[in-house]
């Protein structure tokens, strides 16, 4: 500016030029924390994901896994439990912080009515590094840290410290230790610090609340990511690779009712199906490529069981037992039931009752008038369908009682108690083609749907499949709607030849059955 006296335009030139220089830097700085608080958004956006796929995906099949094998599952699904405690406290408290120095800086997200506040409206909030300086330092001093920066160091390490001492002496987990001492830090290491300053000082001291704000999300996203590789690195395959699965079930596929007389077989196996070596079971009569077989006894009516052990030898040596059972019924085929007094009754469908199901019965009295009959039957629901036909619905027991009525041609009237056996419907099978261990090339899964259904059922019972969850080795099991495969397209490329994919968790409806549907057995598709 020139010097010595100034003429009054001179000095109003040199004043607004002055006024357009202090507005140019504020815009100048809006922008800045306009593009800052962007920033913090997306953390925020990208923390949510990872939350949910954490919760929805990977550690729902974790506790899943910790279910069907505990003995390799439940210990890492007990600590993980922990883990997610520890940060969970950390997240919130780093949460309330944000809440905390917002309110002390009189940053507001809407206005008076209800409007999202723009950043400029904001501008001296966000700008504002008093309330920041105050909350983590004592006094105001750069060398003091408050109670509430000590709590949440304290937070941080409590985490880091829980998995240094639960998984440091675990190499399959050594990323994950890693990655923790990297990441859930609240102090430099001895010689680290970039400019000599406390961690502190550097993230907090005389930092505007925005900055604040972000680096408080960038904990909250460290601890969430360590969460992330907590669970991707515990849901490795624990078992011998050649093995090609990571949970086991044992899978017996056998006729319940079985007419006396016919040959019958049982074929047991494992669940997911594999041909490894490392597999033996006990209780069959032979086994060949995995699979056990047994010759059924028919030769005796009544109820028949049969049981075993299936041994698996992971890869560390250690033999893991998985015992197997079956039982079905030896019953007369379709026959007439002839009285004493001339009168006859016959089970439409074999000689037992299903329980949800309208059972067909028919009766007659030889050289009678059959349209006289009656039949009662207590403690079950019994209508009649035609002359001499009734359906029987049993309730609750294990027995159900026929009492059918009626005249001899000679006029007596006549009355007998028949006693049937009540039986819970089959489970249904899931079934891919019509059966339920198949061979398929990898490219022809995607094209294909899922059903379930009872073998060897007589009853008009049929199921709709509504979802389902496919499980390929390596990787986690996905659910799909629906009964088709098409949706699980892009997790059935990772397939490689050898592999076993796993169709379970079925769920259906069923038309023509009352009452609750029993777990519907697994597919299993080889991929050659």
């Amino acid at each position: 500016m020139a010097k010595g006296k100034q003429t009054p335009r001179q000095k109003m030139i040199n004043l607004m030029y002055l006024v357009f220089i202090a507005m140019m830097a504020l815009n100048i700085d809006v922008e800045i924390i306009r593009s800052f608080y962007d920033s913090t958004v997306s953390l925020n956006q990208t923390r949510n994901l990872t939350e949910q796929k954490n919760k929805d995906i990977f550690e729902k099949t974790l506790e899943a896994k910790a279910q069907q094998v505990p003995d390799t599952y439940a210990q890492p699904w007990a600590q993980y439990q922990v883990l997610r405690d520890k940060i969970d406290g950390l997240v919130k408290a780093a949460e309330d912080v944000k809440v905390t120095l917002k309110k002390q800086s009189e940053f507001h997200d809407k206005d008076e009515k209800g409007k999202d506040m723009d950043v400029s409206e904001n501008f001296s909030a966000l700008n504002n590094n008093e309330a920041t300086t105050e909350f983590f330092f004592k006094g105001g001093d750069e060398n003091s840290p408050s109670k509430n920066a000590l709590d949440l160091k304290s937070k941080i390490d409590d985490v880091r410290n829980y998995i240094n001492a639960t998984f440091g002496g675990n190499s399959q987990l050594a990323k994950l230790v890693e990655r923790a001492n990297a990441s859930l830090i609240a102090e430099y290491p001895q010689g680290k610090s970039p400019n000599g300053k406390t961690w502190f000082q550097n993230k907090f001291y005389h930092q505007p609340l925005i900055a604040a704000i972000s680096n408080l999300g960038i904990i909250q996203n460290d601890a969430r990511n360590v969460q992330s590789d907590a669970l991707a690195l515990m849901l490795q395959e624990k078992v011998d690779a050649s093995i090609k699965f990571t949970s086991y079930e044992a899978i017996v596929s056998a006729p319940t009712d079985i007419v006396a007389g016919n040959k019958a077989e049982a074929v047991v196996m494992l669940g997911n199906y594999s041909n490894s070596n490392k597999i033996s079971i006990s209780g069959v009569g032979r086994q060949e490529n995995g699979k056990g077989f047994l010759s059924l006894n028919t030769g005796g009516l009544g109820e028949h069981k049969i049981g075993g052990v299936i041994t698996l030898t992971d890869a560390s040596g250690k033999a893991q037992p998985f015992t197997w059972t079956h039982t079905y019924n030896v019953i007369a085929g379709p026959q007439e039931v002839k009285l004493e007094k001339g009168l006859l009754l016959s089970a439409d469908k074999m000689n037992v009752m299903y329980r949800g199901l309208e059972n067909p019965v028919s009766g007659s009295i030889l050289g009678a008038d059959n349209s006289k009959l009656t039949l009662s039957a207590p403690g079950a629901l019994v209508r009649s369908t035609g002359t001499g036909k009734w359906i029987v619905k049993p309730q609750a027991g294990n027995v159900v009682k026929l009492i059918l009525s009626g005249r001899e041609p000679n006029g007596k009237v006549v009355s007998q108690e028949f006693e049937y056996r009540i039986k819970n419907v089959p489970p249904p099978q899931g079934q891919m083609r019509g059966q339920n261990v198949l061979t398929m090339p990898a490219q022809s899964i995607q094209n294909q749907t899922v059903q379930a259904a009872i073998p060897d059922f007589d009853f008009p019972v049929s199921f709709t499949v509504t979802e389902f969850m496919v499980r390929i080795p390596g990787r986690a099991a996905m659910l799909v709607k629906g009964n088709s495969l098409q949706d699980a397209a892009g997790l059935l490329k990772n397939v490689r030849p050898g592999d076993d994919v796993s169709i379970i968790e079925i769920k259906a409806t069923a038309q023509g059955l009352e009452g609750p549907i029993k777990k519907i057995t697994p597919i299993i598709i080889h991929v050659p």
